[in-house]
């Protein structure tokens, strides 16, 4: 399913808005994180680093869910349950770059660690749900 497909969620995922990401644990406890999120109209795309349980969990089981929220009316949020199609290194340094120009105003992550390596992960949306 192409996240473009429903304007409202597309809508928000392209705004400035937040996402909770959750994914599955080795027990199959859930673990849930906040991330910047984007789209190229096809796929969700978030950025993290190795070595993170959310990058470790992606890559034994690429199920996932996120929850997006406006920033100006909570009650209006987009649940998206899909799953990971590719996790790669190309072009993460650029696109956490971008993604801290949509969130932050500033053209270069400021959060960044010596050493660390940043992974860029698309997701394929299987249902999306709206509310508000």
């Amino acid at each position: 399913m192409k996240l473009i497909d429903v304007p409202a969620a597309h809508g928000l995922v392209m705004g400035k808005n937040f996402a909770a990401l959750s994914t599955v644990m080795a027990d199959g406890s859930p673990h849930t994180s906040i991330v910047w999120v984007h789209s190229d109209d096809r796929y969700l795309i978030f950025n993290t680093a190795e070595g993170r349980i959310k990058t470790k969990n992606i890559r034994r089981d690429p199920r996932v869910s996120l929850a997006v929220w406006n920033s100006e009316n909570l009650y209006n949020q987009a649940m998206i349950r899909g799953h990971v199609v590719d996790i790669t290194h190309e072009g993460a340094d650029a696109y956490i770059d971008a993604l801290a120009k949509k969130y932050l105003g500033v053209d270069k992550y400021p959060y960044g660690q010596p050493g660390e390596v940043r992974v860029l992960v698309k997701v394929e949306a299987d249902k999306i749900g709206m509310m508000g």
